[in-house]
């Protein structure tokens, strides 16, 4: 009796496994058959992301004497480092006249080879005060070693030939001035609040003859009387 011929399910079976087999000798996997169970793979290691690093804290800045200004301080070779008053005693106020822009200034105070600063800068606006040397310094400011070690500088952001005071330049002077002459008992008078061309030996004219004095002095006594004793 002839056998039956292969049915077509037989077949494709046939085929099938002499592929898996040809695929394995090869080094290919083989065909996986539907009854085999796949295994899982393994799961991978997680890796821990390390947490970041917290910032460096910022280093803090050099505080300044008067609240409302900012520090942008003054090259080292510009000024002289003391313990004023216990060294010296503070004793005036001498006003200056910048005769230039307010960016410029800063960059002379910080330039070594300049020789110059004041303790402070007020903008032509009076909206921006720099400190640029601590009031227990010396700044070079007046151009008279005995006035410098005794008295406080503050430039002003201007030009003699072209006097623009404001009122708030005016304004936020007088009170950084009474602030001074309350903390050291700086009497409110022109006899201690003086401008850099009465310092004597002076070669300098500012504040110049637009500045008006009457009214400067005015603001500084008003402004005194509200610090109070």
């Amino acid at each position: 009796m002839e056998d039956s011929p292969p049915s077509r399910r037989r077949l494709l079976w046939g085929a099938t496994g002499a592929a898996g087999t040809a695929l394995t000798a090869v080094g290919l996997p083989r065909l996986m058959r539907p009854e085999e169970k796949v295994k899982a793979a393994p799961p991978r290691p997680v890796r821990k992301t390390p947490a970041p690093a917290p910032p460096a804290s910022p280093r803090p800045d050099r505080s300044v004497d008067y609240a409302p200004a900012f520090w942008v301080e003054a090259c080292e070779s510009n000024y002289m480092p003391s313990d004023r008053p216990e060294a010296y005693p503070i004793n005036y106020v001498v006003i200056h006249l910048t005769t230039d822009v307010f960016p410029i200034m800063l960059a002379m105070f910080k330039d070594p080879t300049e020789r110059v600063s004041a303790h402070y800068m007020i903008s032509a606006t009076g909206t921006r005060i720099a400190q640029c040397v601590r009031e227990r310094d010396v700044a070079w400011h007046s151009g008279n070693v005995w006035y410098n070690h005794r008295s406080i500088g503050i430039e002003h952001e201007g030009w003699i030939d072209q006097p623009e005071y404001t009122d708030g330049m005016y304004e936020t002077s007088a009170v950084l001035t009474a602030t001074i002459c309350a903390k050291y008992d700086v009497p409110v008078d022109r006899d201690h609040i003086v401008g850099h061309i009465e310092v004597p030996l002076s070669t300098h004219e500012d504040p110049g003859p637009s500045w008006n004095w009457n009214k400067y002095m005015r603001l500084v006594e008003t402004a005194r009387r509200r610090i109070g004793a």
